[in-house]
């Protein structure tokens, strides 16, 4: 599975890589400015233990990405139906048996007082198996229509499971799943139903919501009511704890003007209620300015700019949508978190990947920079790496007969 001696060799796309790095040192240096109410609340005023702790978790990140990296994308393929199925069971885990965070039962306790997020693995359970299932139907002419359906059999459960807590994640989802699609030469007309039909799904639930008071019972029904509601009330006094932090963050922002107030120097980490996870990107403007949030954005947009450089290298379906469903679901969640802080979307609870603090989300998409960054080393600049080319052939080619014999059915 791994080549070559144990060292440190950092393989695959570098422009990536130093973006990596960059993402790394950002994220390090704002969460010990955003952490010190929390530390002051939680540690009796240790500001240096999240940053200790954040350390840590950087060194565990590069470990998950330089590891994954070395492996082959066959073995992804292999084990994506593993990892679905580890991700089923995990979210039935959380949602019946799991620890109450934020008003959602996301969480599954851990030893030493950790919790794990199932919903960060079943991201990429899910992404690895709809790659799995259009690199399996495809045909001479396009994608067949079959995939649709087993796409929407074996992972629609799934997101309907993380729906129930988190309706954000879940929508981000789907969306990346209708783009893998139309990459994978799915029939245009068959996307844009899918698409309208999801539309139309989220407004049946809003409109349900807003009519029907038993249907707020329902996960996190009212929660999405209440932040809609929110951010299209005009009247402050009908507002609530959600328009509060999205204030707090509009208030960072114009605070931050060009260049920012400094490092360290942030007023508004006082009043918002998770600086350093969901409004992070509110402290970087206030403290580096435009300026800072300008660079922090054009990060995303370069590594979603590196996604479609190594798609294009692929000669072979799976890495290409692998690469593409899991480069989407980064730099999507990216720019959801920072049109939260600059007030364009509704509140919600997404991260900005690899910056924010959060072991569950750090590790994970640590995990999917690891996937990218194997195709990319498999893909080169100078032509695909041959080594172990057979086996690849003889994995893809037996999943393809056993798609064949169900379509034959």
């Amino acid at each position: 599975m791994f080549k070559g001696r144990l060292k440190l060799d950092f393989k695959g796309d570098k422009v990536l890589w130093y973006i990596i790095i960059i993402l790394m040192l950002a994220s390090i240096m704002v969460v010990y400015s955003s952490t010190g109410q929390l530390a002051y609340r939680e540690k009796g005023g240790n500001t240096s233990f999240y940053l200790i702790k954040q350390l840590i978790l950087m060194l565990g990140c590069i470990g998950v990405i330089i590891g994954l990296q070395s492996v082959h994308y066959k073995y992804f393929l292999t084990f994506s139906k593993v990892v679905l199925g580890m991700s089923f069971i995990f979210l039935l885990w959380a949602k019946f048996a799991g620890t109450n965070l934020n008003d959602a039962d996301r969480w599954i306790p851990l030893p030493l007082g950790l919790s794990f997020q199932p919903s960060e693995l079943a991201k990429l359970g899910i992404i690895m198996y709809t790659a799995r299932i259009i690199a399996f139907y495809q045909t001479d002419k396009g994608c067949s229509d079959e995939a649709l359906k087993n796409v929407l059999l074996f992972t629609g459960p799934l997101i309907f499971l993380i729906f129930l807590d988190n309706f954000s994640t879940s929508f981000l989802l789907g969306l990346i799943c209708m783009t893998m699609l139309f990459v994978g030469r799915l029939r245009l007309k068959l996307i844009l139903i899918s698409f309208a039909s999801l539309i139309a799904l989220v407004g049946v639930i809003l409109v349900l919501a807003f009519t029907v008071p038993q249907f707020e019972k329902i996960g996190r029904v009212a929660t999405i009511k209440g932040r809609v509601t929110n951010f299209f009330s005009g009247a402050k006094k009908e507002r609530g704890d959600s328009s509060y932090q999205s204030d707090q963050a509009k208030i960072a922002v114009a605070k931050g003007g060009l260049m920012g107030v400094g490092p360290g120097n942030s007023e508004q980490r006082n009043f918002l209620p998770h600086p350093y996870s969901d409004f992070i990107f509110a402290i970087i403007i206030e403290e580096y300015g435009l300026l800072g949030g300008g660079l922090t954005l054009l990060l995303y947009l370069i590594i979603l700019y590196r996604i479609g450089v190594i798609v294009k290298r692929c000669t072979r379906t799976f890495p290409a949508l692998l690469v593409t469903g899991l480069g989407l679901s980064i730099v999507f969640q990216a720019f959801v978190n920072m049109g939260v802080c600059v007030g364009l979307f509704p509140v919600t609870g997404q991260p900005l990947p690899l910056v924010s603090m959060g072991g569950t989300s750090l590790l994970f998409t640590s995990a999917a920079f690891g996937m990218i960054l194997s195709v990319s080393h498999t893909f080169q600049e100078d032509g695909e790496v041959v080594e172990e080319e057979s086996e690849v052939e003889e994995v893809e080619e037996s999943a393809a007969e056993e798609a064949i014999e169900h379509l034959n059915r």
